[in-house]
């Protein structure tokens, strides 16, 4: 069997895949380009929305999402402080913490206020089980929302548990490890509040 190399024909098809390629690129770039603006719109509003469920209106009369600042907690996560200001003072912050739950890791944004009260808590995302371990979200149940009032302090930070482990706060039927993780994420939130405090509040 012989074959024949057609040098030509090899030429034509890698300028038209050439080709295809280029113009596959100019219309990705394109598209980008276009959507750019919306998505970060979203975005932000995204953001606002669950800022606004752990940072309440009335204790601020600038935009959180626009007044940040970058740090680190003590896990080494990188993290994007919220701040909320009254008059020019900081009223309140923002942030997310961090837990582990049954399924893997758990984000949540939690708000504290200038005295170190939990002002909400949201879960952001979690991979716990339907039906159970998602009791931690609003929608489906008021479970996260005993948190709001208090603080280290209240109850006392070796409190700061679910019964099960001699601490105030109750699990779940048939689930433990989702408030716990739960529990122990605010609980390092409300310390990274304690930790950096003067930081957080521009306090010189």
């Amino acid at each position: 069997m012989t074959f024949h190399f057609n040098r030509e024909n090899t030429t034509t098809h890698a300028i038209i895949l050439g080709i295809f390629c280029l113009g596959f690129g100019i219309f990705l770039a394109l598209t980008e380009w276009v959507t750019r603006d919306s998505i970060a719109t979203r975005a932000m509003e995204d953001r606002q929305n669950s800022l606004g469920q752990v940072m309440p209106a009335e204790i601020h009369d600038n935009n959180p999402v626009l007044d940040t600042l970058m740090m680190q907690d003590d896990e080494g996560h990188d993290i994007t402080v919220y701040r909320a200001r009254k008059a020019g003072l900081v009223t309140g912050v923002a942030y997310e913490t961090f837990g582990s739950g049954y399924a893997g890791q758990m984000k949540f944004m939690i708000g504290v206020d200038a005295e170190g009260r939990l002002l909400g808590v949201r879960v952001l995302s979690h991979k716990e089980t339907p039906g159970l371990g998602d009791k931690i979200e609003t929608k489906k149940g008021d479970w996260i929302l005993q948190f709001t009032g208090l603080s280290l302090g209240n109850p006392p930070v070796e409190k700061w548990k679910v019964k099960k482990d001699g601490g105030q706060f109750d699990q779940f039927t048939g689930a433990t490890i989702t408030p716990r993780g739960t529990v122990k994420a605010i609980r390092r939130g409300l310390e990274f509040f304690d930790a950096h405090r003067a930081q957080l509040l521009e306090i010189n």
